[in-house]
């Protein structure tokens, strides 16, 4: 007996033959795509957190190992199926739900995180203090626990701790009397080609307030010791009221440099050996001056370089806010108070530096 297939049947048929050979294309696409994956990656190891891992393995377990192989997954089957054996396991441990009973109960984080806070901004506290100091704020625990926290933490007793001090520290210390130094290179056309000038800055940390010492495609020996008597003028030498001058280890900053300030009141501090960082507000300036200014102009000569920078230094004090200081202007005019009158446009270096500001 012969059946015939109705209308409805087999469009539901070749309905379903369609949806089988979409999804076979789509299917070598995504497997061909891993394949490029793979070839590209060669031997490198894929780093998965734990929630992808648990991903894989359910959607893994469903197919198999033949199927996984087939379609040539960036991870192997028995990769795939050991995770779904591990998220098994895990179900079943329950490892969440154990307490423990043995041994003393464990010091609350909170306490443990301000032992460690009044230890590192507080250098010259010993344990009893610390028991002391978390006791004022409702935490009482005993010196030697206050002991153990800090010994977990690789922190020295004060004894030792206090023969160091931190780097933010040292900067809080000193803030109101902190000043920076420091180099930075431009690439300048002259008459005998492209020459490195060099520029060099000093930054009133407190204020970020900057002073362009000057520029020079040779600073020798002469040279600083002159932009060192200009810094610390009577009358109005940049460092005058300071009394720490951060610097790094370039040799630029020869040793008649140094004397020449301390002689002044004015004491060098080194920077270690590769240590950026520690310079990091007059580094943070640098960026800004290459970003906005240097990088974006070609100088024909030391006057152009000159020209230019005045004009951002200008721009940098009187009309550029800084993050660092609550978004603020360092040196604001008195259009800053203006609520009324129409916007106006102040511009620089042919409208590449902009200021906007009410009319008076």
């Amino acid at each position: 007996m012969h059946s015939t297939l109705k209308p409805w049947q087999l469009c539901l048929f070749i309905l379903a033959g369609w949806v089988n050979r979409e999804q076979q294309e789509l299917i070598e696409y995504l497997t061909a795509e891993n394949k490029v994956l793979k070839e590209k990656l060669g031997k490198r190891r894929i780093l998965l957190s734990d929630g992808q891992r648990r991903r894989l393995a359910v959607k893994g377990k469903v197919l198999g190992r033949k199927r996984l192989r087939e379609i040539q997954t960036m991870f192997t089957p028995d990769t795939i199926l050991r995770w779904h054996r591990q998220l098994v396991a895990k179900k079943w441990d329950y490892s969440d739900r154990r307490k423990s009973t043995v041994g003393r109960p464990r010091v609350r984080q909170v306490i443990v995180d301000l032992a460690i806070k009044f230890a590192k901004a507080n250098s010259t506290w010993g344990y009893d203090r610390i028991q002391g100091a978390l006791a004022n704020v409702g935490y009482h625990i005993t010196d030697t626990t206050v002991g153990n926290i800090l010994k977990a933490q690789g922190i020295e007793p004060a004894p030792d701790r206090k023969r160091s001090m931190s780097w933010s520290t040292f900067l809080k210390a000193h803030w109101d009397v902190l000043a920076a130094i420091d180099f930075t290179t431009v690439e300048v056309w002259t008459k005998n080609g492209l020459s490195t000038f060099y520029l060099l800055f000093a930054m009133e940390l407190k204020s970020r307030r900057v002073h362009f010492v000057g520029c020079t495609a040779n600073p020798n020996e002469a040279w600083m010791k002159q932009a060192a008597r200009e810094l610390t003028a009577c009358d109005d030498g940049f460092l005058n009221g300071k009394k720490r001058l951060i610097m790094d280890r370039d040799a630029s900053f020869c040793e008649s440099f140094r004397p020449l300030l301390a002689d002044e009141g004015v004491e060098p501090v080194q920077l270690p050996p590769r240590s950026p960082n520690l310079n990091a507000y007059i580094e943070r300036f640098f960026r800004s001056l290459k970003s906005e200014c240097l990088e974006r102009l070609i100088f024909f000569g030391e006057r152009s370089l000159r020209n230019a920078v005045r004009e951002f230094v200008a721009h940098y004090h009187a009309e550029r806010n800084h993050q660092g200081l609550a978004n603020e202007l360092i040196d604001a005019g008195d259009e800053t108070e203006e609520l009324d009158g129409e916007i106006q446009t102040r511009e620089r270096l042919g409208g590449m530096l902009r200021y906007y500001h009410r009319a008076a």
